[in-house]
């Protein structure tokens, strides 16, 4: 199982790449300093809730969002949430024209 640090920092990383910002200006929005982003991003941190919320605040991105299926995390990782974790990362546009292709297989499947 990936720990805990490292899976919500590759959430963030996934959030801030989404919007095509740089860790300095995640970390300027944030009031946080660069390099902290950075070691939150690939887990050598253990973040306090306060800084993971200035870090989602900055991202725009809800808490929720950070956290969803995180207590659930199988120690093999299903289909389903490697498929979650490959279109979140993706642009809302890209994360629809996904869907509407999983529903067309699906219905063909029916």
């Amino acid at each position: 199982m990936e720990s805990f640090p490292k899976l919500i920092g590759q959430r963030l990383r996934q959030a801030r790449r989404r919007q095509s910002l740089s860790q300095e200006k995640t970390a300027e929005r944030a009031g946080l300093h660069p390099t902290y982003i950075g070691q939150l991003e690939r887990g050598e941190k253990n973040a306090t809730l306060e800084s993971i919320l200035r870090v989602s605040r900055a991202l725009g991105v809800p808490l929720s969002e950070l956290f969803a299926n995180i207590d659930d995390q199988p120690a093999v990782k299903r289909p389903a949430d490697t498929l979650y974790d490959m279109v979140q990362a993706l642009p809302l546009r890209e994360q629809e024209r996904i869907c509407a292709i999983v529903r067309d297989i699906l219905d063909l499947h029916a």
